[in-house]
């Protein structure tokens, strides 16, 4: 498929969404999902994974909380990826990825995810070109294994932030008092690459597609809340789900 060119597409809202409108009904929608996804659980045929990614700032853990918060905690696990510790790094790369796939009935969500070993690595030249087309072709078979043979559906989010918005909130995390806890000094320094990493995103979405990724605009936490809680609601109603009856 042609590269995507990110540059090419808006971080913000269309503007024939009205604010409040689309507040009002990302709220149904994630009531919904709370019923949809007790019948997920229930049925115990079909898992979720939703893999979150994008640059520092562009909403990760607001999404989490807004949406999946609202969900009943015993469906929904979170699991965070940070530098990888000694022990994962003496294994294969999804090897810390693989025993956090969700179980039936589950939602699982990577907020970061295997994606990082072709794009962080990439930047930062920790991985060469060649070895990022090995692990590429990994997380296809990967994504592939874990849709065939255990019901996954596959959600990837990238949460498409500007950069002029990206330096407005990193700077809310020094002077904002409830968001100091946020700060790292590295963020800055990450936000300097802002080229390579999206030129390192660009090749993923290309090389990495058979699973489709949902580029979404997250200059505005209420449209970006939308987009993600409508995708996830369309497919768990595509599922055409239903409440076991009695076992006999």
């Amino acid at each position: 498929m042609p590269q995507v060119q990110l540059s090419k597409i808006s971080t913000r809202a269309p503007k024939s969404f009205d604010k409040e409108q689309t507040k009002a009904n990302t709220a149904k929608l994630i009531e919904e999902l709370d019923e949809l996804q007790n019948l997920l659980f229930a049925e115990n045929k079909h898992s979720v994974l939703v893999v979150i990614q994008g640059m520092d700032a562009s909403g990760k853990d607001g999404v989490i909380r807004n949406i999946f918060g609202k969900l009943n905690p015993q469906g929904v696990l979170v699991k965070s990826y940070k530098a990888p510790t000694a022990e994962e790094l003496s294994h294969d790369f999804l090897w810390r990825i693989h025993q956090h796939t969700p179980a039936k009935g589950s939602i699982q969500i990577f907020n970061r995810s295997h994606y990082e070993d072709i794009l962080i690595t990439r930047v930062h030249k920790w991985c060469d070109d060649k070895t990022a087309k090995q692990r590429m072709k990994a997380i296809n078979d990967f994504e592939e294994l874990i849709s065939t043979h255990n019901n996954t559906h596959i959600l990837k989010f990238y949460l498409h932030i500007s950069k002029e918005e990206q330096a407005l909130r990193l700077e809310e995390r020094i002077k904002d008092p409830k968001k100091q806890w946020k700060y790292n000094a590295k963020d800055f320094e990450e936000a300097k690459l802002w080229k390579e990493y999206m030129s390192a995103y660009q090749d993923c979405f290309t090389n990495c597609n058979k699973i489709a990724w949902t580029i979404t605009p997250a200059d505005q936490n209420w449209y970006k809340e939308h987009i993600i809680a409508t995708t996830l609601h369309q497919l768990l109603t595509s599922l055409k789900m239903q409440y076991p009856g009695i076992k006999k």
